[in-house]
């Protein structure tokens, strides 16, 4: 008797512990309150779940509203976590609640940085239009760069880098509420990204990109993705991806790159990735450029050298490097990451060496050469020549009719040049010039001013019309931006040989008294306060009845 109960015993004890193994490993994750158990239901079925914390003066409907979706009453999350009273939900207690139930809405992505030409295809009229920064790219909407690249920062931090001649479309952008979980979902048609993607909660979160051959499944990583007919490479630099063909996906971890491929046979190729070149040392902070990155000589034929802005993360240069250095040039103030790997020998690029480094340039002042100073020309396009003394920088020449500046006549280009013609004919006049330089994009110098004057004639003036009253006579003439007084002069024959009135005024105008029924004839001329001519306008004949 006392055997059979043992034995009746040690079989109760058996179901037991199966019952135990057989429930879903996330029940034991659960967190139930309150004198009514769990749904049954839900804990026998593992489905994803997320836990919310509650925080500090947050009541049960704030989080309701925020956070479950419009169709899923509050009470049903009440059962869900066994709880009677939504009033004893306080600060720190856990709440279990299934995706499902969780609010979902679309996320646009936002653009960093282009930089080149790239276009964006919306997805909701198929219209294409130029790509530029801030702006939003949506569900259904597509990139096409051409020789152009792109940084596009997703809703929940991760980065997107796209290279020239590539194609992406944006299928899903969802956010489950405020909970941090996405479901981003991207297809590269044709081309390479570059992407560093934020850790994805278990369970919940979904990223993945498809190609026209293989699928990659990301989970908090750093990889690069390059498809084009028939074949689709991953590079893998941090973390690890499932790539593959769709269902015949396999974990890819860092160091390795992974070939998928239509052609022929088809499969799977999984090779190790060269390791990282050792990059010698640059100062961290550079005065001037040229500057020449180079490294330690490890086999490789050729290296991958690419350029980011480390606060935008804009792809600044990206190229096939032989040998084993490189001059860096014609980079703005700011700071760069550098990432450079070693080829492998079907022209995937391994792990990247990183080195960062700051650019600091220092405009100087430009050495003026001509024309000197004072000097006077008799061409309205005079050559101007000046010396720079520092590299990487571009100069212009300023030219105002003031000595502050404050008004530019005529510029030239920003340009590597130490010589160039204005942008316009000057008119004659005196006029200040200066050279202006630029490094770094920031960073400016201003010569000293010189002056110059510009030989010629002032234009001649022209009569508008004429007015009489009674026995006065108005004349209205042409205003000249380049004079400074007029001289009228009164005669009663068309050849001037007898002046019988001449004045200088400030005025366009002028009143004239006249002897009615007699000729007369009048004619003006501009007059400069500096060394330029003038000469007569024609005369205009006046009678007065």
């Amino acid at each position: 008797m006392i055997q059979r109960s043992t034995r009746t015993l040690a079989q109760f004890t058996l179901l037991l512990s199966s019952l135990w193994f057989a429930l879903p490993a996330q029940a034991e994750l659960s967190v139930t309150r309150g004198s009514q158990p769990g749904n049954n239901m839900a804990e026998s079925t593992p489905v994803p779940e997320w836990v919310y914390t509650v925080r500090p003066g947050e009541s049960f409907d704030e989080i309701v509203d925020i956070l479950l979706a419009r169709n899923v009453p509050a009470n049903r999350l009440l059962q869900h976590n066994g709880i009677d009273n939504a009033a004893t939900v306080g600060s720190g207690d856990s709440l279990r609640i299934p995706l499902a139930w969780l609010q979902r809405q679309p996320d646009p992505a936002r653009v960093r940085s282009v930089a080149g030409q790239v276009q964006l295809i919306s997805g909701s009229d198929s219209r294409k239009r130029p790509l530029t920064s801030d702006m939003l790219v949506r569900v259904g909407d597509e990139i096409l760069s051409h020789s152009g690249t792109a940084t596009v920062e997703l809703a929940d931090g991760s980065v997107v880098r796209i290279s020239p001649n590539s194609r992406l479309a944006f299928n899903r952008l969802t956010q489950y509420g405020k909970s941090g979980m996405v479901d981003t979902r991207l297809r590269l048609d044709r081309g390479e990204i570059e992407t560093q993607v934020k850790p994805v909660i278990e369970g919940g979160s979904r990223f993945e990109i498809e190609t026209p051959s293989a699928v990659a499944a990301v989970r908090g990583t750093m990889f690069t993705l390059r498809t084009s007919p028939g074949k689709t490479d991953l590079r893998v630099t941090e973390g690890e991806v499932s790539f593959g063909p769709p269902g015949k996906t396999r974990r890819i971890p860092a160091g390795y790159s992974a070939s998928v491929s239509t052609v022929g046979v088809g499969g799977m190729s999984i090779r190790q990735l060269p390791p990282a070149p050792a990059i010698n040392p640059l100062p961290p902070q550079l005065k001037q450029l040229p500057a020449q990155l180079s490294w330690q000589p490890n086999g490789a034929s050729a290296h991958r050298l690419d350029i980011f802005d480390a606060e935008s993360g804009r792809w600044m240069d990206s190229r096939r490097v032989n040998g084993d250095s490189f001059n860096i040039d014609l980079l703005d103030n700011g700071n760069y990451d550098i990432h450079l790997a070693a080829l492998d020998s079907r022209g995937i690029a391994g792990m990247p060496g990183i080195l960062s480094v700051e650019v600091d340039l220092q405009a100087r002042t430009a050495t003026l050469e001509q024309p000197q100073p004072g000097a006077t020309v008799n061409d309205d396009m005079p050559e101007f020549r000046w010396q720079v003394h520092g590299e990487n920088e571009v100069a212009r020449v300023e030219i105002a009719a003031d000595k502050d500046f404050g008004n530019l006549v005529a510029t030239s280009e920003w340009a590597p040049d130490q010589s160039a013609l204005p942008s316009r004919p000057l008119s004659p006049g005196q006029y200040y010039w200066r050279v202006v330089t630029e490094a770094g994009g920031n960073s400016v110098a201003t010569s000293e001013p010189r002056t110059l004057v510009v030989n010629g004639t002032l234009p001649p003036v022209r009569i508008i019309s004429v007015n009489y009253v009674d026995s006065q006579v108005r004349v209205f003439w042409q205003k000249v931006d380049t004079a400074a007084e007029y001289r009228l002069q009164l005669s009663e024959e068309p050849r001037f040989n007898n002046i019988i009135k001449e004045a200088t005024l400030s005025d366009t105008t002028a009143a004239l008294r006249l002897i009615p029924g007699r000729r007369y004839f009048v004619r003006l001329k501009a007059l400069s306060d500096g060394p330029l001519e003038s000469r007569w306008g024609p005369g205009r004949e006046l009678f007065l009845e």
